[in-house]
């Protein structure tokens, strides 16, 4: 899953969405607002996604607060927090719910095939 997703083709949500579909790896765009990235609808709001392996942050720390019991909820196996979303408070919570947070760029892992 991919939260903080845009429509907007220079912003890295987008870049990453596609990077993921070009792998053959499942993308789920969530975001603010409805749109679509190469065919794919955003989803917006805080929907029931199941089997999430990986959520991939483009939201600011500020704007992570509302999404913290979210994406626990979602029992992901990792959160990647890309650049400019490193929140600490956030990251320690996440692993003291078995969750592993990592501080990456996943384009740059899905580039060096470390995804």
């Amino acid at each position: 899953m991919v939260l903080g997703a845009s429509p907007n083709p220079a912003r890295f949500s987008n870049k990453a969405v596609k990077k993921l579909m070009s792998r053959d790896h499942e993308a789920v765009p969530v975001g603010l607002r409805k749109g679509e990235i190469a065919g794919k609808e955003i989803l917006t709001g805080k929907p029931q996604i199941d089997g999430v392996h990986t959520v991939s942050l483009y939201v600011g720390p500020s704007g992570q607060v509302d999404y913290y019991d979210y994406i626990i909820s979602l029992k992901p196996r990792r959160v990647i927090f890309n650049p400019g979303t490193v929140n600490p408070e956030f990251m320690g919570r996440l692993e003291r719910e078995g969750i592993q947070a990592l501080d990456d760029c996943m384009l740059v892992m899905l580039n060096e095939g470390a995804y």
